[in-house]
């Protein structure tokens, strides 16, 4: 088949998803595919920063300055995303916030730096999901009583008519399918883009992708972690209800801790 002058065939289309290495688990064949080995790079990116910057911090100087500022700002911008939506709540939180406000920021722009971004990958985002779920309904059961969670399961209608029960279950079962789609479908399209961008227009390409990869890896790839992050939050802070359970637990580990 023929193809125009700027357009390549399609066998030049690479998605970036290839197997490293086989090995066989219990008689089944396992693959270790690139987007293990970009999740690695990812991960070493983010450790050696963290190695680099706890160095600076243990010789922290009173006026920041180099490095020590980049610190500083990052930890306080991280800190200020939390402390809106999450009230009194939020110093439980930066941890958890910020690291994988870090990891799913690093890892969409990564295609600058030729990497699949792992948030490519269903399997990477999935358990990002998960793990949300389940700090959401730890801190539900941990701040609610058990009758505020079945108010809750059976609004809008009384308690003692769970018509709505069912709904709601399913609304609560959706979270993590649609917090982990989301953020798979934006990062996977980019990428999708950016492969036929690429492979059909072949040489050519190479003359303006910087515009595209700032677009759908740098831009897309932070809204998208943005978005992600405070959707976790918003969820969290709904299952912790009140301020005053929280306050009220932070008063008693004080208490403890002084007895």
């Amino acid at each position: 088949m023929e193809h125009g002058i700027l357009l390549s065939g399609a066998d030049n289309i690479d998605f970036m998803i290839h197997g490293v290495f086989k090995y066989s688990f219990f008689g089944h064949e396992v693959w270790i595919t690139t987007t293990h080995v970009c999740v690695l790079i990812v991960m070493l990116l983010i450790i050696g920063f963290a190695i680099a910057a706890n160095r600076q911090m243990a010789k922290a100087r009173e006026v920041p300055e180099g490095f020590q500022n980049v610190v500083e700002l990052i930890v306080e911008k991280l800190d200020a995303m939390v402390d809106t939506p999450m009230g009194k709540a939020a110093p439980k939180f930066y941890n958890y916030i910020g690291t994988i406000f870090i990891f799913i920021l690093v890892s969409n722009i990564s295609g600058l730096l030729g990497l699949r971004p792992p948030t490519a990958d269903y399997g990477v985002t999935l358990p990002l999901g998960v793990l949300t779920f389940l700090l959401i309904h730890y801190n539900q059961f941990k701040y609610q009583k058990p009758k505020e969670i079945w108010e809750g399961m059976c609004s809008p209608l009384p308690p003692w008519l769970p018509i709505w029960l069912p709904i709601n279950l399913i609304s609560e079962i959706a979270v993590p399918i649609s917090l982990s789609l989301r953020l798979f479908a934006n990062v996977l399209s980019g990428t999708v883009m950016m492969a036929l961008i690429y492979g059909l227009l072949g040489v050519i390409a190479t003359a303006w992708p910087a515009a595209l990869h700032v677009y759908f890896d740098l831009f897309s790839g932070a809204i998208q972690t943005y978005v992600f992050c405070m959707l976790t939050m918003t969820y969290i802070a709904n299952a912790i209800g009140d301020g005053d359970a929280v306050e009220d637990t932070i008063e008693d580990g004080k208490l403890r801790k002084n007895a």
